[in-house]
């Protein structure tokens, strides 16, 4: 697994976590759907993801989309 397929499941997680959230408890919880899609975006644009950077870090091995240049 690379950081590109590790992010897109951690992000995939997240936004189920968020929805199952909200639908038990509060729908204050959307906010986390719209956080990880506003990261996702910006993302995109800028190639700066935190959570890329920390697993870069553990040592998970760069995909296309994180690659140093």
């Amino acid at each position: 697994m690379n950081i590109d397929r590790a992010i897109m499941a951690f992000a995939g997680v997240m936004v189920l976590l968020s929805l199952t959230l909200a639908h038990f408890f509060s729908p204050y919880w959307l906010l986390l759907t719209a956080f990880v899609g506003l990261n996702m975006l910006q993302a995109a644009f800028t190639g700066f993801c935190p959570a890329a950077m920390i697993l870069a870090k553990l040592g998970i091995p760069a995909g296309c989309a994180f690659e140093k240049k």
